[in-house]
């Protein structure tokens, strides 16, 4: 199965989206990468679905990632004595550390650390920022706030400080845990939360022990400014806009996100474009207009994938909402203004050898009449390098490795093919390139690809050697019998 697009399509899976059948229809309708949602579901049914995920993955004879989005630290205010306060603009509050229940004038904020970093005139915006509060005196156990924007405020709802850096580590206990659960289980990306600093991350690394790659999830302020330092310290990018737009102005977020993808993008390390793209069919089988320009927008911008969360994991149609997500690409990159858009923005740095190789074999694939770019990788650095340049012809990763190939199911474009005869010499590593790129329908006999390898084989990063070769064996045997 081939998909006709460039972009993926990451789903989320959830209470609609358990069973196997579910599973192999959101497959089979476009889904390129399941998310495992770790703030919600048992680790018994987070194991169930990811069991039924493989299962689909043997079925289809297709590798398929997996990314378990981690929960990050939960601040939340504490409980009312009568469930909830109304808070009216103008007036007093206070949120402190008492254990008591609250009422109308106060209630707990369980968690000193935000204490430890307020100042006045910091802001604290609760319940996906509907309350928002100005910070007039505060201490180590209280913050006296003044309400700006007013509203219902009940039990346990959250807490967001966007004007400073929190000492809150990105790991919560359960996130340990269920790291540690989940990189035994077997997923291929882990996505972090509430990074701050790259910090967060190397912790995320040291714990994962190559388990898995990580990704960070860019949702606060704190994030956006120390983005170039994350953005090493990680092996791919989420933009996730919720989060972001409660902590900044919704006006700041289309240029942020603008920001991010290109700046993951000239990394070449994916970037997911995350949070209400297609937000009303949870209710409903079409989406809005607006909701399909801005899928459309992310498509533009070149992110390497596309998300779906709610509207999988608990809409009313989430196989629908995969169709049309699919549906979306197809359309979008199928016009000519994507290709010029993308062209246009593609900005690279080459400073390397591996970097000269792929620019050569985009130019020559797309100059020639050359059919694919098919590449031998063991680590997946040449099929990502290669997916950076943003080709017009198909990429075509070959890999010994399964974990590889799942991984590079996130990278824009990447046609992920598992190896079952071990390559030693570059002459069968083109006979292999040619043979897949046959048997997937990227070429014929009469067809020319491009192969692109490094050399020794076996060894991660040593993308050096470029080929252009016939797809018909014979010829390459004729012309190299060595």
């Amino acid at each position: 199965m081939r998909r006709n697009r460039n972009v993926k399509i990451v789903a989320t899976l959830g209470p609609a989206s358990s069973d196997h059948g579910t599973i192999r229809a959101l497959f089979d309708a476009g889904a390129d990468v399941f998310r495992l949602n770790m703030s919600h579901g048992s680790h018994d049914e987070i194991a169930a679905r990811h069991r039924i995920i493989r299962e689909v993955e043997q079925e289809t004879g297709r590798p398929i990632a997996i990314l378990a989005d981690l929960q990050g630290p939960k601040l939340r205010v504490g409980v009312f004595a009568g469930d909830s306060e109304e808070l009216m603009d103008g007036q007093r509050f206070r949120l402190d550390l008492e254990e008591r229940e609250g009422d109308a004038s106060r209630v707990e904020l369980p968690h000193p650390e935000i204490f430890a970093a307020l100042s006045p005139g910091a802001t604290l915006l609760v319940n996906d920022g509907k309350i928002r509060l100005r910070v007039d005196e505060c201490g180590p156990d209280f913050a006296d706030c003044t309400v700006m924007a007013g509203g219902t405020i009940s039990n346990r709802k959250g807490v967001n400080v966007p004007d400073v850096v929190l000492p809150v580590a990105a790991l919560s206990d359960k996130d340990k845990a269920d790291l540690e659960f989940v990189c035994e289980l077997g997923v291929d990306w882990l996505g972090l939360s509430f990074v701050q600093r790259a910090d967060d991350m190397h912790e995320a690394r040291t714990r994962a022990k190559g388990r898995a790659k990580i990704l960070a999830k860019i949702e606060k302020p704190a994030a956006v400014q120390a983005y170039d330092e994350i953005l090493v310290a990680s092996d791919g990018i989420m933009v996730a806009r919720g989060d972001l737009g409660v902590e900044l102005p919704v006006q700041n977020v289309p240029p942020i996100q603008k920001q991010l993808i290109r700046g993951a993008r000239s990394a070449a390390k994916p970037v997911i474009v995350a949070t209400q793209m297609l937000e009303s069919m949870i209710e409903s089988p079409v989406p809005t207009r607006a909701e399909v320009s801005d899928v459309a927008t992310a498509i533009y911008e070149g992110a390497d994938a596309v998300m779906l969360s709610a509207e999988s994991a608990a809409g009313q149609y989430p196989v629908e909402a995969v169709t049309t997500m699919n549906d979306i690409a197809m359309e979008i990159e199928s016009h000519p203004t994507h290709r010029e858009i993308i062209e246009a923005n593609r900005r690279i740095d080459r400073t390397t050898r591996a970097d000269a190789i792929v620019s050569a074999a985009r130019e020559i694939a797309e100059n020639t009449g050359i059919e694919a770019i098919c590449c031998f990788t063991e680590s997946g650095t040449s099929a990502a390098l290669i997916a950076r340049e943003r080709p017009r012809v198909p990429i075509v990763a070959i890999t010994p490795h399964i974990a590889t190939a799942r991984r590079l199911c996130l990278y824009w474009g990447v046609n992920n093919f598992l190896l079952e005869d071990e390559v030693t010499r570059f002459k069968m590593a083109v006979v292999g390139a040619a043979r897949t790129a046959r048997a997937a329908g990227f070429a014929t006999e009469n067809d020319h690809i491009v192969v692109v390898a490094g050399v020794p084989f076996n060894e991660a990063g040593t993308t050096n050697i470029l080929r252009i070769a016939p797809c018909d064996e014979r010829l390459i045997f004729r012309s190299d019998p060595e």
